[in-house]
C-alpha cells in the first residue's frame, strides 16, 4: 500500500474547536503525523476536536506552566509545522509565537486560523461563523423574499473558510519551505476564506447575472426550478434545473406540459408557477419523487438528514462514510489514483499518548512526571 501524500510530514496542533481541528484532521487523513496538544480537562470546552482528532496522537500540556512550554518548544523543533487558532497575540504572550522559533527552526511553517485575521480593526474582536459569513457578503446570498437570510451553522465560515483554507495554506508553505529552506506564517482568516468562497457569485454579478433582489434571482429561493419543496410526507425535495434542457425535463416529469420552457427566466411568471410546482410535489411522498426524478436530467435530490445521507445508494456505492464507535464519519477526500489516505478510526482520548510523546523529547524524568499529572481526568490526584 502506497503511503499517504503527506507521509513524513509532522504537524503540531494546539487543540481548539472547529477550523483548527478540521485542518489537522485533513492533514492526518492524508498521512501526516499530527500531534494534538490538548489543555488539561478543566480547561477544555465543547469537547475539543472530538471525531476530528481521528488519526492523530494526543498530548496534554498546561501551557501556563513553564515546563509545558519547554516541552512544546522541543516538540515543535522536531516538526515541520504548527497550527493554532488562538486570538492574535496569545501565542506571543506565552513566548511561543513565530519569532521564538525563527533562529533554531527557520523552516517551521506556523499556521494561524482566526475569524478576522491577524491584523485589521476587528483582529481582537470576538466573533463566530455567522459573523464572518455576514461580513463577507455571503450571508445575503441565502435570502428568501421577505425573510431573514440563513445558512447551515459552522459550514461556510469555520470549516470551508477557515479549516480548508488553513490546510491548503499549510501544504503550500510546506512545499515552498522544501525549496527555500525557510518557513513562514500562514494567516488563515475565516473572513478571507468566506470572501474567496464568493468568487463564483462575484463573477456572475460582474457579468450581470446576479440580480440583487431575491424575487428576481433564481438562486435566492424565488423560482419554481431552484429551491426545496415540501412533499406529501412533510419531507423536502431539492430542485436545481437551471439549464434549459434540464428545466424542460423537469416540466415533463412533473407533467406540467402546458408551461412554456422558453419563459424559464421571466421572473414575473415565477410566483404562480412556484405555486403549481409546490402543489404538484405535495401530491406524493419524497420517496416517490426520488424514484421518478433522482438520477435524471431534472436535477433533483431528496433533502436528507445527517443520519440518512450515509445510507443513500450513491454514498454507499462510493463508500463515502464509515461508522466509528457507532457514529458516522465522512471518509477522507479527495481520492487519489495512487496514494492511500488514512482510514478513519476512533480518536485518541485526550493525553492518550502523553507518556510516549514526552519520552521522545529527552526531558528529565521529574519534569515528565509533573507534566503527566495534567493528563489525568479532572479531579484525579
Amino acid at each position: 500500500m502506497a503511503a499517504g501524500p503527506l507521509a513524513g510530514v509532522r504537524i503540531i496542533e494546539l487543540a481548539g474547536i472547529g477550523p483548527c481541528p478540521f485542518a489537522g484532521m485533513l492533514m492526518a487523513d492524508m498521512g501526516a503525523e499530527v500531534i494534538v496538544v490538548e489543555r488539561p480537562a478543566a480547561q477544555r470546552s465543547l469537547g475539543g476536536g472530538g471525531a476530528m482528532n481521528r488519526g492523530k496522537r494526543s498530548l496534554v500540556l498546561d501551557l501556563k506552566k513553564p515546563e509545558a512550554r519547554e516541552a512544546l518548544q522541543r516538540l515543535v523543533q522536531r516538526a515541520d509545522g504548527l497550527i493554532e487558532g488562538y486570538r492574535p497575540g496569545v501565542m506571543e504572550r506565552l513566548g511561543l509565537g513565530p519569532a521564538s522559533f525563527e533562529q533554531d527552526h527557520p523552516r517551521l511553517v506556523f499556521g494561524r486560523v482566526t475569524g478576522w485575521g491577524q491584523t485589521g480593526p476587528l483582529a481582537q474582536a470576538a466573533g463566530h461563523d455567522i459573523n464572518y459569513v455576514a461580513l463577507s457578503g455571503l450571508l445575503s446570498l441565502s435570502q428568501r423574499p421577505g425573510q431573514a437570510p440563513t445558512l447551515p451553522a459552522t459550514v461556510v465560515g469555520d470549516m470551508a473558510g477557515g479549516g480548508l483554507l488553513l490546510a491548503f495554506g499549510m501544504v503550500c508553505a510546506l512545499m515552498e519551505a522544501r525549496i527555500s529552506g525557510r518557513g513562514q506564517v500562514v494567516d488563515a482568516a475565516m473572513l478571507d476564506g468566506a470572501n474567496l468562497l464568493g468568487s463564483l457569485v462575484r463573477s456572475l454579478a460582474g457579468q450581470g447575472h446576479w440580480p440583487d433582489l431575491p424575487a428576481q434571482n433564481f438562486f435566492l429561493h424565488s423560482s419554481p426550478f431552484y429551491d426545496s419543496f415540501e412533499c406529501a410526507d412533510g419531507r423536502f425535495l431539492s430542485l436545481g434545473a437551471i439549464e434549459p434542457a434540464f428545466y424542460q425535463e423537469l416540466l415533463q416529469r412533473l407533467e406540467l406540459t402546458d408551461v412554456d420552457p422558453a419563459l424559464q427566466m421571466c421572473n414575473e411568471h415565477w410566483p404562480r408557477l412556484r405555486q403549481r410546482v409546490a402543489h404538484r410535489l405535495k401530491e406524493k411522498p419524497l420517496d416517490a419523487w426520488v424514484a421518478l426524478l433522482e438520477g435524471t436530467e431534472a436535477c433533483a435530490a431528496g433533502v436528507l438528514s445527517l443520519d440518512e445521507a450515509p445510507l443513500h445508494p450513491h454514498q454507499l456505492a462510493r463508500q463515502a462514510f464509515t461508522q466509528v464507535g457507532g457514529q458516522w464519519q465522512a471518509q477522507p477526500a479527495p481520492r487519489f489514483s495512487r496514494s492511500h489516505t488514512r482510514s478513519p478510526g476512533a480518536p485518541p482520548q485526550a493525553g492518550e499518548q502523553s507518556a510516549d510523546i514526552l519520552s521522545e523529547l529527552n526531558l528529565p524524568e521529574a519534569v515528565i512526571a509533573v507534566l503527566l499529572k495534567d493528563s489525568l481526568p479532572s479531579g484525579q490526584p
